[in-house]
């Protein structure tokens, strides 16, 4: 076992301390997930609403494995090729014209272009593989990788098959737009990530940003909970209330005086047209409500 996970994985308080470490404070529900996901060796599947800290949950986990993140970023259409791997077919065409007519192995590793999921395979000790939003991806795909994860090999058939010399940690990503198969739930160890309470998102904004108060970070995490409740198309996200933090603190050191600072850098909290036209009448009462 690498000397990262033996360092990291002793219990889930030694996850959330090592995360809280590199700015990521998971609650012990989730680090009892990623410590179990670890230990059981077992896929982890976290699901939640986009923005609540999925992608990076897998990058701190990699971070403090001291491994390489191998993200496969999950879209309607994806196939096997970008997922596994390809063959460099202008590279063998040149090969095969300088051989001439000498003999030539066309499927040695030179000519392999290793996708993530066998980048992964061949170094699974020194890298974690996100597969990001995995139900933005079709049936096949989805049918594809239950066959990895199951076994942890991959056949190509010019080559063989190539197994994992120790399981892979792998953490897949959901926002729900679509359920998932059973059979590929059942494989991983699972876990729902909601939107912190207002305290919880202050001590992140407070962990992430970079030079922002305690009193704003309580400011936006009250305005953003109170934000969240409205019926908007595209929900503010725990990013995006890092960067309203850092944004206003930046505008009110700038001679922008608290509230007005809040309210001129709401473009980088609501990112959609009609969420602005339906906020920004209540902006000043949510601001103010979120300051007092």
């Amino acid at each position: 076992m690498a000397h990262g996970v033996d360092a990291m994985a002793t219990s889930p308080e030694a996850v959330m301390s090592r995360l809280s470490q590199l700015h990521y404070l998971a609650d012990e529900s989730l680090a009892t997930a990623i410590f179990l996901a670890i230990r059981l060796g077992k896929p982890l599947l976290l699901e939640g609403a986009p923005g609540v800290g999925k992608t990076e949950a897998a990058k701190a986990v990699a971070e403090a494995l001291g491994r390489d993140l191998v993200r496969l970023q999950c879209y309607e259409g994806i196939d096997a090729a970008h997922a596994l791997y390809e063959w460099n077919y202008q590279r063998q065409l040149l090969a095969i014209r300088q051989a001439g007519e000498a003999e030539i192995d066309i499927y040695g590793d030179r000519f392999l272009i290793a996708r993530p999921l066998l980048q992964v395979l061949q170094s699974p000790e020194q890298r974690v593989l996100l597969v990001d939003e995995i139900d933005r991806s079709d049936h096949e795909f989805e049918a594809l990788l239950l066959e990895f994860l199951s076994d942890f090999q991959i056949s190509i058939p010019e080559r063989g098959t190539i197994c994992a010399a120790a399981r892979p940690l792998v953490v897949l990503t959901s926002n729900r737009t679509r359920e998932l198969a059973e059979a590929l739930r059942r494989r991983c160890v699972y876990h729902w990530i909601g939107y912190p309470d207002a305290d919880r998102e202050a001590a992140i904004i407070m962990a992430r940003a970079g030079d922002v108060a305690r009193e704003t970070a309580l400011a936006v995490a009250g305005a953003v909970r109170d934000i969240r409740a409205r019926p908007l198309a595209k929900p503010p996200g725990i990013a995006e209330a890092i960067e309203w933090a850092n944004a206003a603190t930046i505008l009110e050191k700038g001679g922008s005086p608290w509230p007005e600072a809040f309210r001129r850098a709401i473009g980088v909290l609501i990112k959609d047209e009609e969420d602005v036209h339906h906020i920004e009448p209540e902006m000043g009462r949510i601001i103010e409500a979120a300051m007092s």
